[in-house]
């Protein structure tokens, strides 16, 4: 028996430019890794003393497969305090991460052949997560002089009979753009038009440093089904916890899937996730901050270095540093990079063809290492 027993997706692994990179790091001394999306600090302290608490009193069972009432609860109060928006019990879904609640979603969402529109850059899971489902991904691009903004007239182009939905991403990973409420308007009135779902991914809510962050359900609440999870915003992505939140033909349709699969996210990740939406301002803040006086540092850093560039640095916890300047594609410069510096950054390419004139660099280690790393950068030479 070999492969070719196997399903033919997975037969031939899709290209991955990360694999190349990983194994050059894991033989590079004095590394100082920039690429990953898994921030340093660990947990709160108050976050990890409720769950423990809670799971030496017993809470070690199964709960429902949606949750337990309690964290559909604490995902309820949260969107009423933070956003005024008022959800049923039936439509909140306890995931193992945000990951998942957008795999099942797209299992039950789409025939073969049904298209969806994914904005690029983009958070590369989406565009596989959609073939994986049988559908077609339709990529529209973004724009760095547009602030990486979703044009609605390319939007609109894009969508056709066979159109079943859009997936969405702000704060973006990997170009930390924050879409404004005009943009998210205009998206949630055609998706309205067109009776399209918006799959919104909002995992970096948190991390908007500009105008208050606007959630699509607020816009669109018929149309939209919304994803996140504690792993950035509380520093739990162990704990691999998130919930999803939908009309609730959609949420029965993902319980009949998600029973034979997962059937429920872990009990004690929920109890966490329940003190840390309880307690939201006070458990957030910290980390917000943190990251925000990190981005400020990347990119006043990178005002200094004359073939590096980036634009206003407004959300999520990532840089898209323009490298255009180096006559370098986002390959050979992160290569460049890692053998030359020991710096692990992921090449733009792998967000998107779009990608190739971009590095994303994750603020996920602190200043010091933040400052020798771009100490050690700003010295690159290119002949």
């Amino acid at each position: 028996m070999n492969k070719t027993m196997l399903n033919t997706f997975y037969q031939i692994p899709s290209e991955n430019l990360l694999m190349e990179f990983t194994d050059l790091a894991s033989k590079t001394p004095n590394l100082l890794n920039l690429s990953i999306g898994d921030p340093d600090i660990t947990t709160p302290k108050e976050i990890i003393d409720s769950a423990f608490k809670d799971t030496y009193n017993g809470h070690t069972h199964y709960t429902a497969s949606d949750g337990s009432d309690d964290f559909l609860t604490s995902v309820i109060n949260f969107y009423k305090k933070q956003y005024d928006l008022s959800f049923e019990k039936n439509q909140v879904r306890a995931t193992v991460g945000a990951l998942q609640g957008m795999y099942l979603t797209l299992q039950v969402l789409l025939n073969e052949g049904d298209e969806v529109i994914i904005h690029e850059p983009y958070f590369s899971p989406y565009k596989t997560q959609v073939i994986e489902a049988g559908g077609t991904p339709i990529i529209i691009p973004t724009y760095e002089k547009d602030d990486f903004q979703i044009d609605p007239i390319i939007l609109e182009k894009a969508i056709t009979t066979k159109t079943k939905a859009i997936i969405i991403n702000s704060p973006n990973n990997p170009t930390g753009a924050v879409f404004s409420k005009g943009t998210l308007t205009k998206i949630a009135e055609l998706a309205i038009t067109h009776n399209l779902f918006i799959l919104s991914d909002e995992v970096y809510e948190a991390f908007t440093f500009g105008e208050p962050f606007t959630p699509m359900a607020s816009l669109a609440p018929d149309n939209t089904i919304t994803f996140s999870s504690f792993s950035k915003t509380f520093a739990m992505t162990g704990w691999r916890i998130g919930y999803m939140i939908a009309p609730k033909y959609i949420n029965d349709a993902c319980h009949l899937l998600s029973e034979d699969v997962t059937y429920s996210a872990p009990t004690p990740s929920q109890r966490a996730g329940i003190y840390a939406l309880d307690h939201y301002q006070d458990v957030s803040k910290e980390v917000v901050h943190l990251f925000k006086e990190r981005l400020e540092y990347i990119e006043k850093r990178i005002q200094d270095i004359p073939f590096l560039s980036v634009h206003s640095l407004k959300g999520s916890i990532y840089a898209f540093i323009n490298i255009s300047r180096t006559g370098l594609d986002s390959v050979a410069f992160s290569k460049k990079l890692l053998t030359e510096k020991q710096i692990l950054v992921i090449p733009g390419q792998a967000f998107g063809e779009s990608g190739s004139n971009f590095i994303r660099l994750a603020a996920t280690q602190d200043i010091p290492v933040l400052e020798e790393a771009f100490d050690r950068l700003e010295t690159l030479t290119f002949e």
